[in-house]
């Protein structure tokens, strides 16, 4: 733990960016003077954590990687499984997070964030009839809005739900007659960011995820009393 802290900071002091290589493995042991067992063993802890990948055969070695929020995403899930804590958690906490996020990504967005949510949603219309990639594109859309509310420890949380909140990994199912909706809400969304009206993209958020919780409440209301499971995040 003491030397994967160490290598940590000095890829954050020394601004690596993904995809930088590392120092070669046996320059690794001459600099931080540890066995070899405790040096792959220390970036087999970091791979799993999305620090660093690690390249096999000649060349290879050990890369800066990012991590995203896949990784807090697994731990929290581990949590949640331990627990047994139901996916109707998942929807009451996006029901708080998700419109107070729209609220502040309405005032502090970028337009080149503005239009990376509208071309998400665009790209859900275009894939009425494909669901993984409406869904895809769904997650990018709150993926994005909550990265344009300016807020690192709320974006990774928002992140890190993503992985699960819109249900289909606990066999939540959406028909195009459902998907449609998700589409003109997401337009009244954009709509309200466009304006930076924050009461408006807030309420909108409201309304949205609020739909989303009473059309599983309808359908589905064995699998929100479900536990969730580790593996429906790492898999």
């Amino acid at each position: 733990m003491i030397l994967a802290q160490r290598i940590v900071d000095e890829i954050v002091d020394a601004q690596l960016e993904p995809g930088t290589p590392m120092l070669p493995e046996a320059e690794m042991l001459k600099k931080y003077s540890v066995a070899r067992g405790t040096l792959r063993e220390t970036l087999r802890f970091l791979e799993m954590h999305g620090v660093v990948t690690i390249k096999t055969g000649p060349g290879g070695g050990a890369v800066v990687a990012d991590p995203g929020s896949k990784p807090l995403a697994s731990v929290i899930a581990l949590l949640l499984q331990l627990n047994r804590t139901s996916f109707r958690s998942i929807v009451e906490a996006r029901l708080v997070l998700e419109p107070l996020l729209a609220r502040m990504a309405a005032t502090r967005r970028t337009e080149d964030e503005l239009a990376v949510i509208t071309s998400a949603t665009a790209a859900m219309e275009e894939a009425l009839e494909n669901p993984r990639a409406f869904l895809a594109q769904n997650t990018v859309f709150h993926s994005m809005i909550a990265k344009a509310a300016g807020n690192p420890v709320l974006f990774h949380m928002a992140a890190s739900l993503s992985w699960i909140e819109d249900g289909s990994v606990v066999g939540i199912d959406y028909t195009r007659e459902t998907r449609e909706p998700i589409i003109a809400a997401h337009r009244r969304i954009e709509a309200a960011l466009l304006a930076r009206d924050a009461d408006m993209a807030e309420a909108s958020m409201r309304i949205h995820v609020g739909e989303f919780a009473k059309y599983a409440e309808r359908n589905f209301e064995k699998v929100l009393d479900q536990p969730l499971r580790w593996d429906q995040v790492t898999q």
